[in-house]
């Protein structure tokens, strides 16, 4: 009686650890049950995880080989590219993918231990790490074949990876909840990320746009990300639109709409 007791009701340090152990088995079982239905054991499989979004970002990055630098800056295009694109699809990832992440892992709820946040921090995980390899693996052939260097400010630069898992993971928790049983909003999804591409400062600098426009898109956190992953990755940019309280400041936001959100969403859920 005494030891039940004491992992079902203990308190303090020796019980928050506890359960932050937990919790982190929780989520490295999700972790794997995601990588094998996602990807499978057939093929390459694993390896899915960084090759999809490799494929798309090398073929973006090899549509500016041969191109010059531009804007008066010494930057080159193929790594800016690949800076650009590939941290773009961490975002674009988690939020389509949370589209009906409800839906397809609905009997994971009958497990106690296992909430909407842990699924969705899981998939997150996920499009992180195939992300942040993509980028290392195609950064690394381009700075060894003398198109890039190393990052200048390394950092920076994690800061604003760091700052895009954030911001996309929250944003992610508002998709999930706000789709389901609602396929009207689920529809816009797919073309809103289509849309931000252009607005998300993923393959310009803010110093390039001309006024008012400029002070417009600052107000939307992306563009400040990107400037920071630059000014990260490459020693001729500049921080001049860098803001990381702002930006940080968004995802706090974000992030308590995201869970007060899915917490409702979970008491229309009923089991069966």
């Amino acid at each position: 009686m005494t030891m039940v007791s004491d992992v079902s009701g203990s308190t303090g340090d020796g019980g928050f650890w506890r359960g932050l152990k937990v919790q982190g088995n929780v989520i490295g079982a999700l972790l794997m049950r995601e990588l094998h239905t996602r990807y499978g054991r057939e093929n390459v499989g694993y390896l899915w995880i960084f090759l999809e979004p490799m494929t798309l970002a090398g073929a973006v990055a090899l549509l500016h080989v041969g191109s010059g630098s531009s804007h008066t800056t010494s930057i080159h295009p193929v790594p800016f590219a690949i800076l650009g694109y590939t941290i773009f699809i961490m975002f674009r990832g988690m939020v389509t993918r949370a589209d009906g992440a409800l839906e397809s892992n609905m009997p994971l709820l009958y497990h106690r231990r296992v909430t909407i946040f842990d699924m969705m921090f899981a998939r997150a995980l996920l499009e992180g790490a195939g992300t942040i390899v993509t980028y290392i693996v195609l950064i690394a052939f381009v700075i060894a074949i003398g198109m890039a260097t190393l990052p200048a400010r390394p950092l920076e630069l994690l800061t604003g990876v760091g700052l895009m898992f954030w911001f996309s993971f929250a944003v992610s928790l508002l998709i999930c909840a706000w789709t389901h049983d609602n396929r009207l909003v689920a529809r816009f999804v797919h073309p809103v990320t289509y849309i931000l591409m252009p607005l998300s400062g993923a393959f310009y600098q803010l110093s390039w746009i001309p006024e008012p426009y400029r002070s417009w898109l600052r107000w939307f956190p992306m563009p400040t990300i990107f400037e920071l992953l630059r000014y990260g990755q490459f020693q001729s940019a500049k921080d001049t639109y860098v803001d990381v309280g702002y930006v940080a400041g968004w995802c706090l936001l974000l992030t308590y709409a995201g869970l007060v959100s899915i917490r409702a969403t979970r008491r229309h859920i009923h089991l069966r």
